[in-house]
């Protein structure tokens, strides 16, 4: 199996353990000039956008430390396009997770950046 091929199986992996946390999930992987998001769905009132990383062992670091502040800020600018392409009020509350797959083990880790307002 490839790195795409790989991805996309722990995406789907993550986006079933996610709905089966109660999420509802609206997209997978959404696609601007700006970037991707994997993962974007409703935790509640909260309007998620998930990165999934996969990491088969931590010579390269965390799963989680690879959404460095350069992949926050594009992350960010996609949600704001995403945001104003389906008009979701300015008022709806938005949340950045990561979803880490290490070990088979995934580990949720909500509200793990803050939004970085587009300069």
């Amino acid at each position: 199996m490839n790195k795409r091929e790989t991805g996309a199986q722990k995406e789907r992996q993550v986006c079933a353990y996610l709905v089966s946390k109660g999420v509802v999930m609206k997209e997978r992987n959404f696609r601007c000039r700006q970037g991707e998001i994997d993962l974007i769905g409703y935790d509640g009132e909260y309007l998620v956008f998930f990165e999934v990383k996969y990491r088969s062992g931590n010579s390269k670091g965390s799963a989680a430390e690879a959404v460095d502040i350069r992949k926050q800020k594009k992350i960010c600018r996609v949600a704001d396009y995403y945001r104003m392409l389906h008009g979701c009020a300015l008022d709806t509350p938005v949340r950045f997770d990561v979803a880490a797959v290490e070990a088979g083990r995934i580990t949720w880790i909500k509200d793990a950046f803050p939004y970085i307002a587009a300069r």
